[in-house]
């Protein structure tokens, strides 16, 4: 039966398992620790307030794809007609949507091996096959054409920043594999969802070189609303009367509460705060990991590390319950993401604090009898 196929997150075992000791150290929840947006929060109190608890539009509140159509004016110079803006309950939901707008049963999905594990599980839904290309450090952990070329593949799904190794593709990588998907006729979706988190150069969005690429973006990790389960896509022309009609039959319309706190999500000067906090924390942990495991690449955005531990374990699923049962560190086993070369990483997260973070750091050192 398909649903046997699914996998779960090791990660989630972990977290259960992590509930068993006090003082753990986390690195393995993607989930920040920074609150959203005071402001934020007050629109939330006054939606309350208001008894604004009814349905709102399929599409999302208009008022809302005003202000995500306004961000891509200002970060990208794209103009994003609103009506062309989908919002979901978390970007999940949004993939889901994605593949089901553009895979038919046996279609082809091509993903990169590794990427988040999400994508393999919603194709299995979508009785999609599903081909994982591998990549590693011989291509800046990114695919390029030659990935693709003499491949049957219906549609290319790719994330950048990525999770889990926090690369992402540049103007010219993008532009390059967009254009050979038009030209082919394959369907290009773009998960753009850690794209405020880049820190030394500026992303930039598949929507720059085709409209009819999917976008597809959201408020829990830049815009530090995890629980809030608010996200967005952006469609093409054609797909957004099919994408409504799939979205009112699987969830009739995003939370309604976590749309009015969203509208006051764009606070450009406290994101500003969020970014620079996050780099601290990218900077910090790499110079304080990059003796200690072998990291291919300092991360250009999101909120993660790969690590290969391959010097004391070849292992990852073994070694983090090590980790965690003798010295109450928990962190992701990189075979979460898939099979190309993943049994020996670990994907570590920081979204916590730099005080909390070095203490991991400290009795890692310790553990591993490192001065």
């Amino acid at each position: 039966m398909r649903y046997k196929k699914i996998s779960s997150f090791r990660v989630m075992d972990l977290v259960a398992k992590a509930k068993e000791y006090n003082s753990v150290i986390h690195f393995e929840i993607g989930e920040p620790d920074i609150e959203p947006s005071i402001k934020v929060q007050n629109a939330i109190k006054k939606a309350v307030d208001k008894k604004l608890f009814g349905y709102t539009p399929t599409l999302g509140l208009k008022e809302l794809r005003v202000k995500i159509a306004n961000h891509y004016k200002r970060e990208y110079n794209l103009s994003v007609n609103p009506d062309n803006i989908l919002v979901t309950p978390g970007t999940s939901n949004a993939f889901l949507i994605a593949y089901l707008l553009t895979l038919n049963s046996g279609d082809t999905l091509a993903i990169s091996d590794p990427s988040y594990p999400c994508y393999k599980n919603f194709a299995i839904m979508t009785d999609a096959k599903l081909k994982a290309l591998p990549i590693d450090k011989s291509c800046d952990y990114k695919l390029n054409i030659s990935h693709l070329e003499g491949k049957k593949i219906d549609a290319l799904h790719i994330s950048s920043p990525s999770n889990p190794t926090g690369n992402i593709y540049d103007k010219e990588s993008l532009k390059e594999l967009v254009e050979y998907c038009e030209a082919n006729s394959i369907s290009f979706i773009s998960d753009e969802l850690y794209h405020g988190l880049v820190y030394d150069k500026k992303p930039s969005s598949a929507l720059e070189f085709s409209k009819n690429a999917i976008v597809i973006n959201g408020f829990s990790k830049y815009f530090c609303m995890p629980g809030f389960r608010i996200g967005w896509m952006i469609l093409p022309d054609h797909l957004v009367k099919p994408a409504q009609n799939i979205a009112q039959n699987l969830y009739l319309s995003a939370p309604t509460l976590s749309q009015y706190g969203a509208l006051e999500a764009f606070d450009y000067d406290y994101l500003e705060y969020i970014k620079g906090e996050f780099k601290k924390r990218r900077d910090y942990l790499y110079n304080e990991l990059k003796d200690i495991f072998k990291i291919e690449a300092k991360p250009d955005g999101a909120f993660y590390l790969w690590c290969d531990i391959s010097k004391y374990s070849l292992d990852a699923i073994s070694f983090s319950y090590e980790l965690l049962e003798n010295i109450q560190v928990a962190i992701t086993p990189g075979v979460d993401f898939g099979e190309h070369q993943t049994k020996t990483k670990l994907r570590f997260a920081y979204t916590r604090s730099i005080e909390h973070m070095s203490e991991g750091v400290k009795r890692i050192k310790e553990y591993l009898n490192i001065k």
